[in-house]
């Protein structure tokens, strides 16, 4: 089976492709690929490996030899499954590989913002403690997890992973119900009081009609002024405008994005705006934007590259594997 990588790029460059090649022939890995780029790269391939290209209907009706697509990633919205199936072409995607990675991440900035270690690190290396009267420098002081709430919207691997490290921590949890949802089931709250109660909102909701915009004006405004937003998920899942706003107007005190709703996004994105000390004379303080890497451990993306070479190997031997067309 020859097989061909259109985007490595999306990985880093050390980690390995080995699981992956002994599954195969031969295999053609290219830093990145254009839409115009992908049928003649693509041509010969029985095995498309791809994170984001998009492989539309018209693409995929000029690849005949095309076998199987790999998707690098859980979400398949970068290829037509419908056409895919039409033309008898099987599609796998991974999951469950950046749990450990993503939950890491959300503590990693809870536990920064609530000890606050960047702000304390500086008053040794701006020498204020070294000039202070007493023993320590409080500075801005710190705050305990112990007793607060985490309030989880989404509750599969990721929302339950995160759960467990919160409750290690002393941490009330609470998982929410689906907005407008006239059951609740049991061990689980309504949405709104997750919103209401909580001091760290975290989002690990898939992206879907229902959860696009899921946090907006009137959401935010549910919440506590003294609460943190986290989105790990999908940038569509926050309006942005509205983030900014509620931000502004202190209707919560902090937030840190992962995503945002176009990856790369534009530079005059309004948050990137918000935070830039080139397009702000006082650039926002309590946000923090990250490019999309809390799913990117070294070990996740070795784990999700390995798992890719399972479905290889599952495909061969005709086993459906992790198959969604």
């Amino acid at each position: 089976m020859h097989g061909v990588f259109l985007d490595q790029q999306t990985f880093r460059s050390n980690i390995s492709l080995q699981e992956i090649e002994q599954q195969l022939d031969s295999l053609t890995s290219f830093p990145i690929t254009s839409s115009e780029q992908v049928v003649s790269r693509s041509e010969n391939a029985e095995l498309i490996i791809t994170n984001k290209v998009m492989l539309t209907a018209d693409i995929l009706k000029q690849l005949p030899k095309l076998k199987l697509i790999c998707i690098t990633a859980t979400g398949t919205n970068n290829v037509d499954l419908v056409a895919a199936k039409e033309l008898g072409i099987a599609v796998c995607n991974v999951s469950g590989y950046s749990t450990p990675s993503v939950s890491q991440y959300v503590f990693a900035q809870i536990l920064e913002y609530f000890s606050q270690t960047s702000h304390h690190n500086l008053n040794s290396t701006q020498d204020m403690w070294q000039n202070s009267a007493t023993f320590c420098v409080h500075g801005n002081g710190f705050s305990e997890l112990s007793g607060k709430t985490l309030s989880i919207i989404g509750y599969g691997n990721l929302g339950q992973a995160v759960a467990n490290i919160g409750q290690t921590f002393g941490m009330q949890v609470l998982i929410a119900e689906r907005p407008q949802a006239t059951n609740i089931r049991a061990g689980r709250v309504s949405f709104d009081q997750a919103l209401e109660q909580a001091d760290v909102l975290t989002l690990h909701c898939p992206q879907t009609p229902d959860t696009e915009n899921l946090i907006n004006s009137e959401t935010l405004s549910k919440m506590k002024p003294s609460a943190m937003l986290i989105n790990t998920a999908r940038g569509p899942l926050v309006n942005s405008n509205d983030l900014l706003s509620a931000l502004n107007k202190q209707q919560i005190a902090y937030a840190v994005l992962d995503v945002l709703e176009q990856e790369p996004p534009p530079a005059d994105h309004v948050l990137l705006q918000a935070i830039s000390q080139k397009q702000s004379a006082h650039p926002a303080t309590n946000l923090k934007i990250t490019a999309h890497i809390a799913w990117g451990s070294i070990e996740a993306q070795q784990r999700l590259l390995n798992l890719v070479a399972d479905n290889i190997s599952a495909f061969k031997q005709g086993k459906q594997v992790n198959r969604v067309a």
